[in-house]
């Protein structure tokens, strides 16, 4: 899952995520106390001020004209229960009777062109105002000061006050989103393919082929031995099997007449070249045809260095590939956004109003739904109501740190995962047999302890491991600290987990992420080809590759399926998942502990270089359903050190939702 580069602004009180509103400063000057600096960051120090000539891009996000009535027409339309179910409106209905007017755009326009900042083009949706100027324009603007913070070890820009406008835009202007952003590592300005990755010696074809027979039994402990080995990468006809997909794809029940769009940032030059060289490799009766692709990207882009343009690619292969893998019958649109910051709001904008019937997104920003203002969720909620109320179902990765401990210090789920909104999907690990079927599926919470480097393949005599077990990543998930919980998780998450954050705010039950899963674990993930640097040049080769950036884009391809089968998009999807999770448990597979966690592990051989065995390997186990201790270090290695927090269950639970794809998925879902 690629992180969102997006503002991190303060921690809202719970309620529904609409904006609070403006309040009053000095005359004629109207705060947008939505767009703040997080609270997190309030105490922190600033380590520079941001320059005066630096280019600094945002949207203007202009308030919606009744976005109560907004909420009840998403709701009406999506909800199993109501006699509007499925009567979608059109994009023109809905801008019409939701979006602002052209009035207020104007309004907006003018304001920031006599501030002196390029204006870029408006969405059709009228949704937000895009512009870019200096930041010393933006602080004479917006009444702030720009700086660079250091918030739990990452770097970030913020404001050093909530923004101010002119009280004439009070009532058409809800925030401004960009203000405020991470920054993320620099990387080299230059655009070359990402670099090379070879899968690991010893892999398997399918879950139990080849099993570690050579290795002590004490570097295991306290698993028992034999261990298999990893998975070089499943093929598509391997997930399409293991999902109980096989027969109706070959009956005709693929995705035809569907189109999905996949949002990511950036784009690469072989994308779909790399994707028809895949499928004519690993599943030629199923080619990816040219008429079956449509690139909308932006035609130009930024940040590159910021964002590390290139390493979007393998994230755009995977994305291709696993749609493709489930739905072969489905037209792909990709968008490819400008950037990795405001560019994606705009990508996803064109790609919710495209015509397709299913988006699906594979990045988000880490830790989101507690760093994130209220201005930049009221930009992608808004726009989430238009996706749902005009029939658009809307996917987003829940992301692969688990519940975010190790890597920020904070325990909150990503966003946009945890908007209401949206279909939030995280992770399994999934053992594929030899005859093609699922032979287990558990929650992706990924342990990894060295055994043993350099070395040959093996660990030869040694008998003690040379690191110690700890978490590697997982499915992200975990409950809300924004959004109260929506209607229709109330009859099935559990009380103790709806409510986690009562210390906070009482007995309040929440929203809690994610909603469904997929096979995410990079130890049982996908095959994918794309064209990679290696030393002796540029070329097409194949790796495997994994994450909740996998099991998105594998739900959007089954969802393009029962669209077809439905005969009718079946928008916004979580009403339906929830009632049928009640009604038709066969509709999912739940996800529970495994029955001897002392077998659930695998065994991993990889190159020190990543590509040949040049400089040795490393061999490592990696514990599935990991329910270890995860450890967070600062920027001056000061430790903390506790249980993973989510964990699967019978039943709804933290790390998978309500389960996976069962063998009834689409037949139920297509009768609603």
């Amino acid at each position: 899952m690629a992180t969102m580069g997006v503002a991190v602004l303060a921690v809202a009180v719970v309620g529904t995520g609409q904006v609070a509103g403006a309040a009053p400063a000095t005359t004629g000057r109207t705060v947008l106390v939505d767009s703040a600096a997080p609270a997190v960051a309030q105490h922190a120090h600033m380590s520079a001020s941001v320059a005066a000539t630096a280019s600094v891009s945002f949207d203007l996000t202009l308030a919606l004209a009744n976005a109560a009535g907004a909420a009840a027409e998403f709701k009406a339309v999506s909800d199993p229960t109501s006699a509007s179910y499925h009567h979608y409106l059109s994009d023109a209905a809905w801008i019409a009777e939701y979006a602002p007017t052209q009035a207020e755009v104007t309004a907006a326009q003018t304001w920031l062109r006599a501030s002196g900042f390029t204006v870029g083009a408006v969405p059709k949706d009228r949704l937000f105002v895009p512009a870019s100027g200096t930041a010393a324009q933006v602080e004479k603007a917006f009444g702030v000061s720009l700086g660079y913070y250091t918030v739990n070890g990452k770097t970030t820009q913020l404001t050093n006050a909530a923004p101010s406008i002119p009280s004439s835009l009070a009532g058409t202007v809800a925030g401004v989103v960009g203000l405020n952003q991470h920054i993320a590592t620099p990387a080299a300005s230059a655009d070359p393919p990402p670099a090379g990755f070879r899968n690991p010696p010893l892999c398997s074809s399918y879950w139990g082929q080849k099993v570690d027979t050579v290795d002590s039994a004490k570097l295991y402990a306290p698993y028992t031995k034999p261990l298999p080995y990893d998975i070089c990468g499943y093929t598509p006809s391997q997930l399409r099997g293991a999902y109980g997909l096989t027969a109706s794809v070959a009956k005709g029940n693929n995705g035809a007449g569907v189109a999905v769009a996949i949002v990511d940032a950036y784009d690469s030059p072989t994308l779909l070249a790399d994707a028809q060289r895949y499928y004519a490799t690993n599943d030629p009766t199923h080619p990816l045809r040219s008429s079956q692709f449509v690139n909308l990207s932006s035609p130009t882009f930024a940040n590159d260095a910021l964002c590390s343009a290139s390493g979007w690619y393998a994230e755009q292969s995977l994305d291709v590939e696993a749609v493709h893998a489930m739905a072969p019958g489905a037209t792909i649109a990709y968008f490819g956004a400008s950037d990795c910051i405001n560019g994606l709001l705009t990508a996803l904008q064109s790609a919710v109003t495209s015509g397709a019937s299913i988006v699906t997104d594979s990045w988000g920003d880490t830790v989101g739904d507690l760093l994130d203002d209220a201005a930049t969720k009221t930009a992608y909620d808004n726009t989430f109501m238009l996706a749902g109320t005009t029939g658009v179902s809307v996917l987003f990765s829940s992301g692969d740190s688990g519940d975010n401990f190790a890597s920020f210090g904070l325990t909150a789920p990503d966003y946009p995962p945890s908007s209401p909104f949206v279909t939030a999907v995280g992770g399994t690990s999934l053992e594929v047999n030899a005859a093609g079927q699922r032979a287990a599926e558990y929650g992706w919470s990924a342990g990894k302890q060295i055994m043993c480097e350099p070395t040959v393949t093996n660990c030869g005599s040694q008998t003690v491991p040379t690191g110690a077990l700890a978490f590697n990543s997982g499915s992200g998930g975990g409950t809300s600290y924004y959004y109260n919980q929506p209607y229709y998780q109330a009859p099935v998450v559990p009380t103790a987990l709806a409510e986690k954050n009562a210390a906070l705010y009482g007995p309040v039950p929440l929203r809690v992420v994610p909603d469904i899963s997929m096979d995410a674990d990079a130890q049982t993930g996908m095959l994918i080809g794309l064209t990679q640097t290696f030393p002796t040049g540029a070329y097409y080769d194949q790796f495997k590759e994994g994450g909740t950036s996998l099991a998105s884009p594998l739900l959007a391809g089954v969802i393009a399926d029962a669209d077809q089968a439905a005969g009718v998009p079946l928008g916004f999807l979580n009403p339906v998942l929830y009632k049928a999770d009640l009604a038709h448990p066969g509709a999912f597979t739940d996800i529970t502990a495994p029955p001897n966690p002392n077998a659930a592990a695998t065994v991993r051989v990889d190159f020190q270089n990543l590509i040949n065995p040049q400089n040795g390997y490393f061999v490592s186990v990696r514990a599935l359903d990991y329910q270890g201790p995860e450890t967070y270090c600062d920027a001056t290695n000061n430790c903390a050190t506790r249980p993973v927090t989510l964990t699967t269950a019978p039943g709804y639970d933290s790390m998978t939702g309500i389960g996976s794809v069962g063998s009834q998925f689409i037949s139920v879902l297509s009768k609603y």
